[in-house]
């Protein structure tokens, strides 16, 4: 009788120790994997990322942008003269041509900053992709444990009791699920970046139509300080990636496995707040806002 019970035991154990060694393998293999997915997508430029998203972005600009851009750029252009005629004779009749001289030079770099305006926008992502690139050059974004770690921990687990592997079960199912739910959040945080991209862009003529004037000069300039901070986020994130595996790699497998898989929870969900707040900390450094 007492052999059948054992029987029935080991039987649900080795169940057990099946299922927990499921979710091990499949909650690391899952961090490499997304890890490894957002290192590659934050190294994209926009055109590389998607291209038909990038020719919708640039069609936008051209034809609905671009025509506001105008209005707005004459609208600049005319109070500058005015404001440069009053300010300098108080429309006598002394005026010296050389302002004028100055105003048509740069009304002519006005209006070829506004028409190369999304030229500009994706050369500043140009730049911040050749930061990225030469970061993944020094970052190691493998965030994987050693097989022989995991084989370790699933050792381990034949000598625990069926009620410490039902525990250990439900730990590790847990932990997977929440670690799933932290890489989800990951990747929109990493696309959502490149649609903040798209829709900078997509209006970069507008900010630029502003910058021939002192007083509305501050919105280009602004919106200059966003690009940079948008591409500097780019090498912030991939530094957040290089920090986690470092920090998954130093886990120590012990004995007690609550502590060996809590500790790759609490750095994920370290990994994702810091994701969260590298567009603020890119932005509080580049002075944007």
């Amino acid at each position: 009788m007492f052999g059948l019970f054992d029987k029935i035991t080991e039987f649900f154990q080795e169940i057990f120790i099946g299922i927990i060694q499921a979710n091990l393998e499949a909650m690391f293999l899952d961090i490499n994997n997304n890890v490894s997915l957002v290192a590659t997508e934050v190294g994209k430029t926009p055109s590389g990322w998607n291209a038909e998203v990038f020719s919708f972005v640039k069609n936008i600009n051209d034809t609905v942008v671009i025509p506001i851009a105008g209005i707005i750029i004459t609208a600049v252009l005319c109070i500058e003269l005015i404001n440069m005629v009053m300010e300098k004779n108080n429309m006598h009749s002394d005026t010296d041509t050389f302002d004028f001289f100055k105003y048509i030079i740069k009304m002519w770099i006005a209006v070829w900053l506004v028409s190369n305006a999304f030229t500009f926008s994706m050369a500043v992502f140009d730049v911040s992709q050749t930061l990225v690139t030469k970061a993944a050059g020094v970052i190691n974004t493998n965030a994987v444990l050693d097989s022989m770690d995991v084989a370790a921990m699933v050792e381990h687990l034949k000598d625990e009791s069926l009620w410490n592997l039902i525990l250990i079960a439900l730990d590790t199912s847990l932990v997977k699920l929440s670690i799933q739910v932290v890489s989800i959040i990951i990747i929109v945080i990493t696309y959502g970046r490149m649609i903040e991209i798209c829709l900078y862009s997509s209006v970069s003529a507008i900010p630029f139509a502003t910058m021939g004037n002192k007083e509305w000069g501050q919105i280009g300039t602004n919106y200059i300080k966003g690009l940079f901070a948008l591409g500097l986020q780019g090498l912030f994130l991939m530094i957040c990636l290089g920090i986690y595996a470092v920090l998954v790699k130093t886990i120590h497998v012990t004995t007690d496995i609550h502590t060996s898989i809590f500790g790759v929870l609490g750095y994920t969900v370290l990994l994702g707040i810091m994701m969260l707040k590298s567009g603020t900390i890119a932005k509080s450094i580049m002075n944007a806002h």
